[in-house]
């Protein structure tokens, strides 16, 4: 009896890697997580997403997304990456204004700020994130370079990386923010 996790596809990987990126391209199936965050309900994701609640640069409206963490570099701070590049609507929206709100599990959003990783910063993520989970990475690799129309490497990355920090000053309630994820407010 074979293993599932020695199980070869029968189709060749470009195959499944364009039917990925169509996938990500449905736009139903991209905002269905959004509505179970929204319901305070991000937890049955993991720790492994959140979700980034930004300002549409042209309208000013309340925008969101769910973004898989690819490395948590310091308390407070998570590392994702623009699927869809340069061209990804959220990714546009926070180069034009950073701050944002990220939802962490079930947890209320916290106050955070944007920040794009220099392209070292950006390879020294991308391969932690491949030697910390070498099965989803190359599965995930050939859909974003697909989505991208680019080759992606570990080391010189054209993926973009964003560096999400939470405000703690602000989480914490001291100029009008909510406690962030994790951690208490002041004492009643």
């Amino acid at each position: 009896m074979t293993r599932p996790d020695a199980f070869t596809p029968a189709r060749p990987p470009g195959l499944v890697a364009a039917a990925g990126a169509r996938l990500l391209r449905t736009r139903w199936v991209v905002r269905a997580p959004i509505w179970l965050y929204r319901a305070r309900l991000g937890a049955v994701f993991g720790s492994r997403l959140l979700m980034l609640e930004h300002t549409g640069r042209k309208t000013g409206a309340r925008r969101f997304a769910v973004l898989e963490i690819i490395g948590q570099p310091s308390p407070g701070g998570y590392v994702v990456s623009s699927g869809f590049g340069a061209r990804a609507q959220w990714f546009r929206n926070i180069r034009s204004d950073p701050r944002v709100r990220v939802y962490l599990g079930s947890s209320r959003p916290a106050p955070a700020t944007a920040q794009l990783l220099t392209p070292g910063e950006a390879g020294a993520a991308l391969t932690a994130y491949a030697a910390r989970h070498p099965r989803t990475w190359a599965r995930l690799k050939p859909v974003m370079e697909a989505t991208l129309g680019t080759a992606i490497s570990e080391q010189q990355t054209g993926l973009p990386l964003i560096r999400l920090q939470i405000d703690r000053e602000l989480a914490r309630g001291e100029v009008g923010g909510e406690p962030a994820p994790g951690e208490r407010g002041p004492a009643a």
